[in-house]
């Protein structure tokens, strides 16, 4: 039934889980990459990926791919992979919308013996329970009979250039057993890391969830660790590489948990948990913990800059780093914007530099406006909040260039030696 001589995918979704799927897809299968936003498409059609995940000359290899925002583009298409955002709301409950109107797009066009694979995190169970209903009502199809689905979970690491969609090992799953053999057989095609054929939809559904809240939970307990170090006036850092010394010690290291992956999938888990009657303490506990440390943050510098007797009202603050990860110019869900908030309500001028965030996606995402260049010799405080490789190559000398005589430098990266920075997390 199912032939990959007849393959024709698409993929619905063009950010930084969907164009380097399409892209790969694209050297070896008919490929259309679809997306909604015109403005991407037009950027893509002339070769630019502004998400830098994808390079302009891995684009051209894409002999196949073609790009297209009209719904009637997918017609011709027989494998749809569905790779759209999954957020949050101001409630931290999940927000399917984007899901929803994904699988409201591909029902329009299914026909008998196609597949739906969905990639975007969820809950487990949310692919039979919210996905799939909504591709029969809208095609008039029946699920397993008519049309067929899969779940085969993202794990793309936004500006990881060496971990890429190829050479990481990618879970499967299908609403059947020919179809989960299919699916595998399908991503094999450009998969080299090789692929992991989960049993079942939920079993995928909820691999993915807890490789991210497993995550939170390990930082959760090292930003604890932190505060206790800071109240006793231990350098965390330090703490932290003694232990390491053990072999069976985990590598994790305090700090601002943002980005769309592990700031979020935990509360897809926790929302599926209480549905059932169950209250996920330490999960939640992680969360609150992480989501705070903006505010702690901020909080360690003020108490900083006001026992080096620098005025806290007006005083200019420099925060180097935005976006959520180094060398990346993603900054959805970034808690480097807490942080900012926070320092706002002290009445203080504060620039923002990150070289790597686009200024009208910060603008119209936050309402800040990023500076585009850094002064010397102003700022009574500097915050390194990212260690982004520009602020690596810096040295201390450098950072105390853009500094007053006194000021504060507060490194939440380890990015300079201990005794060159006021203040570490």
């Amino acid at each position: 039934m199912f032939q990959l001589e007849q393959l024709k995918i698409a993929i619905i979704g063009l950010g930084y889980v969907g164009l380097p799927l399409a892209a790969e897809f694209g050297k070896h299968v008919p490929a259309m990459g679809f997306d909604i936003n015109l403005q991407r498409i037009d950027e893509l059609k002339q070769g630019v990926d502004h998400t830098l995940e994808v390079s302009e000359q891995e684009l051209k290899q894409a002999v196949f791919l073609n790009y297209a925002s009209d719904p009637h583009a997918l017609e011709q298409s027989n494998f749809y992979i569905v790779t759209v955002p999954t957020p949050i709301d101001d409630f931290k409950q999940p927000d399917l919308t984007p899901l929803i109107k994904a699988s409201t797009t591909i029902a329009k066009v299914l026909k008998p013996g196609d597949v739906v694979v969905y990639e975007s995190t969820v809950y487990p169970g949310a692919t039979e329970e919210v996905c799939i209903p909504v591709l029969e009502k809208e095609s008039g199809l029946k699920f397993n009979q008519d049309f067929f689905v899969g779940y085969s979970p993202e794990r793309i690491n936004p500006g990881d250039k060496s971990r890429r969609v190829t050479n990481i090992l990618k879970i499967t799953s299908g609403s059947t057993p020919e179809v989960a053999d299919y699916v595998d057989q399908v991503y094999r095609l450009i998969i080299e890391a090789g692929t992991y054929k989960a049993p079942s939809l939920k079993v995928a559904e909820a691999a993915k969830v807890i490789e991210n809240t497993q995550r939170d939970v390990n930082i959760a307990l090292i930003n604890e660790l932190a505060l206790i170090f800071n109240k006793l006036e231990i350098d965390t850092e330090e703490v932290l590489r003694a232990a390491g010394t053990k072999w069976n010690f985990l590598n994790f290291r305090p700090g601002l948990v943002g980005g769309h992956c592990i700031g979020v999938d935990p509360y897809y888990l926790t929302h599926k948990a209480e549905s059932i009657g169950l209250h996920p303490e330490i999960i939640l506990a992680a969360r609150r913990l992480n989501d705070r440390m903006g505010e702690y943050v901020a909080t360690q510098l003020i108490k900083e800059m006001v026992k080096q007797q620098i005025q806290v009202v007006g005083a200019r603050v420099l925060v180097l780093g935005l976006s959520f990860k180094e060398n990346c110019p993603d900054i959805r869900n970034t808690k480097i914007v807490d942080m900012v908030q926070a320092l706002k309500e002290y009445d203080l001028a504060l620039d923002i530099y990150d070289p790597w965030v686009d200024e009208d996606e910060v603008k119209q995402e936050y309402g800040l406006a990023p500076v585009q260049r850094l002064e010397k010799g102003v700022y009574d405080a500097i915050v390194i909040a990212v260690s982004h490789d520009q602020f690596k190559q810096m040295t201390s000398a450098d950072f105390k260039l853009l500094g007053k005589p006194n000021h504060v430098l507060y490194d939440l990266k380890y990015v300079v030696d201990k005794e060159q920075s006021n203040i570490r997390l």
